[in-house]
Parts: C-alpha cells; structure tokens; sequence
C-alpha cells in the first residue's frame, strides 16, 4: 500500500493533456553530526535513520552513497521505482567510462567493477525491503536473479561477479614493508594486522583499557557488526607499544584511545582511517612494493596462520567470522596446505590406480 501523501508530494499535475506526471526526483546527499546522513526524501532519510541503529557509521556511508547514486540515475522517488529502472540502472553502471577510454586491467571491462554494482543492487534492495516490511510498497522492485524458463531451474544473478582470491604479501614484501615503518607506533599498528589479523577500524578503535599486558591479548570492541572479541598477539607488540607510549605518544593526547597522530595540527587526537592508509602508502612507497593495504595485511596473517597449521575454528575465532564460511578462502590461499592434502591423497590412490604409462607399440 501506497500512502497517498508521500506519492503526491513527489508528483506534479501537467497542463499537456497527458494529465499526471513525475516530477524528476534529484537526491542531496547531506551529512549531519551526531545522526545520520539525509537524501532529502522523507522514505529514504527514514530508511537511513532505522540503518543507522544496525550499522557501523562507515557502513551507513556507504548505504546513503550508493542510495543517492542510484535515485541520481533513475530521478523518481521510492514508491514510483519499477523493475525496468532497475535494469536500466544496470545498464547505466555496466556503460563505458570516460568515452570508454579507460579499461580496468583487473577484467577488462570499461564499465563499474561487477562487485560495485552488485554491492550498490544489495544497498537498493534493502531500503526496499524496508518499505515492503512497513506497508509502504506492495512488492520489490529489485529482482533477486533472472528467473529461467523452468521453475525447477534456479535463476542466473542480476550481476555475476567473479570470485577472487584475495591478494597476500609475500613473506619478502612483508618484510620490506615492516623495514620501511619509521615510527614504534606504526610498527604496533601494522603488527596488529599482520601478526593478528585486526581490521583497520579496529586498530583505530583499540582503547588503552583493551590492553590485557598479562595475557598478551587485546580486547577487540569495535569488531564488524558490533561484535566482540580477545585475540592474543605476538609479543613484539607489546614491546613496540610501550616503546610508542613511552617516547612518541604525545602529552596531552586522547585518554581513550591508544593510537593518535604525531604531528601537525591535530597532534594528541585519534588517528584518522585516511591516516593510517596515509601511512601504509608512505611505507609502501619506500619499500618498492606495488601493493600493501590494512585489509592484505590482515588476510597475510590468517593465510601464514593457516600454512603453519592453525585450526579453521581457530582462525575463524582469531578473524571475528560470524560464518566459517567467510574463513574457508584462506584454505585456498595456503597453496602449502592443498598441495600437501593433494599429494597425500594421490598416494594412497596410486596403489588402486595405476600411473598412465606410454604403451609399446
């Protein structure tokens, strides 16, 4: 059911003889301190404002980015979308860039990455969810996948995006990497995410009382999801941490949390996600390396983990994996590992299947 207020209010009476039409919908992506952000819409800011109690702020971002993205393409309110814009939505996404002159090396298309329009389809498909749970929109508008002839079938996806496996430094480039660090603080904050595999929001939001020195752990509060954890870490952490509190950290910084910027203006406050990134690149660049961000850090450290022969729940409990399925990809990365479990399974069938040998003529 459609409330009559809201459609009327996004639609205006023309005098063509064609009688009522739809005023162009043109979203305004607002940020508000303390709440969360506004497209200018009342459906849309109310979907918002309900995300915002489930998801990270980060999260809520991205949603309201991928939101105004999508009613920029299409320019019709919520109630008024059908499935025809979303497939044209699609196909807007998947057209060339810049005059198609650009190509992604990754797969040589010239459109959005499949992941970004699969991901921006998920954002769209969830502020509808929400009208359809609350009355407001009888169906949605936001097919699940391209329904086959026969129903006994299943239905090929809108966007089939390929699965990648992850990129891992290489015990080299990490260590060149860690070689061109120029700070005990960020030495403590590389080894979180490349010897214990924090995200980098976590690292930033890692308190001085999550510090558990007698144990060797840190208690993680800022997990994805909201969820927490305690995860041990190496000992070379907490040396390089003391050393940070001792000697860099600035007098006078934030009582919370642990990591906050050195110089500059903003010298005692906490670290900025760009930050950090800015640090990763600054070290990157003086290692020669083309490729090294907190999140590869952090996949480095479960595919050694799992080389080394640590358990799949442990590494899962180690990552904060709500599913063990999300942590199966590091089975695929410890290239040691399937080539051990291969060779040990060719072994036993090589006494019932006899090797292929060349036949004499």
């Amino acid at each position: 059911m459609q409330r009559a207020a809201d459609v009327t209010a996004t639609m205006g009476a023309s005098t063509s003889g064609r009688g009522l039409v739809m005023e162009r919908f043109e979203p305004h992506l607002d940020f508000i301190d303390g709440a969360a952000p506004t497209i200018g819409e009342q459906l849309l800011d109310e979907y918002l404002r309900f995300t915002a109690a489930r998801l990270r702020p980060n999260s809520v971002l991205a949603q309201a980015f991928d939101i105004k993205v999508f009613f920029e393409v299409v320019g019709k309110a919520p109630l008024a979308v059908t499935t025809a814009d979303v497939l044209a939505f699609i196909e807007q996404q998947r057209a060339p860039r810049h005059g198609g002159n650009v190509v992604r090396l990754a797969d040589g298309e010239q459109g959005l990455a499949a992941s970004t329009i699969k991901r921006r389809l998920a954002t769209v498909s969830s502020v509808f969810d929400y009208l359809v749970a609350r009355g407001l929109c009888e169906r949605q508008p936001v097919p699940r996948s391209m329904s086959p002839r026969s129903r006994s079938l299943r239905g090929s996806p809108l966007i089939r995006a390929p699965k990648r496996l992850p990129q891992v430094l290489s015990p080299g480039e990490a260590a060149a990497l860690t070689a061109a660090l120029r700070t005990q603080r960020d030495r403590a904050m590389v080894t979180l995410m490349l010897h214990a595999g924090l995200r980098r929001c976590e690292v930033l939001g890692l308190r001085l009382s999550d510090i558990q020195l007698g144990d060797q752990r840190v208690f993680v509060h800022q997990g994805k999801g909201g969820h927490e954890r305690i995860v041990p870490v190496v000992e070379a952490f907490f040396t390089q941490l003391a050393d940070y509190l001792a000697t860099e950290r600035p007098a006078g910084s934030d009582p919370e949390l642990v990591f906050v910027v050195l110089k500059g203006p903003r010298r005692g406050r906490p670290l900025s996600p760009a930050g950090l990134d800015e640090v990763l690149a600054g070290a990157r660049r003086r290692a020669g390396l083309r490729h090294a961000t907190c999140h590869e850090l952090r996949h480095t450290c479960f595919t050694r983990l799992r080389e080394a022969g640590m358990a799949l729940e442990a590494i899962q409990a180690q990552a904060g994996h709500a599913n063990l399925e999300t942590t199966r990809i590091y089975l695929h990365l410890s290239n040691d590992w399937l080539a051990d479990q291969y060779r040990d399974a060719m072994s036993v069938l090589a006494d019932i299947y006899p090797p292929i040998t060349r036949s004499e003529p």
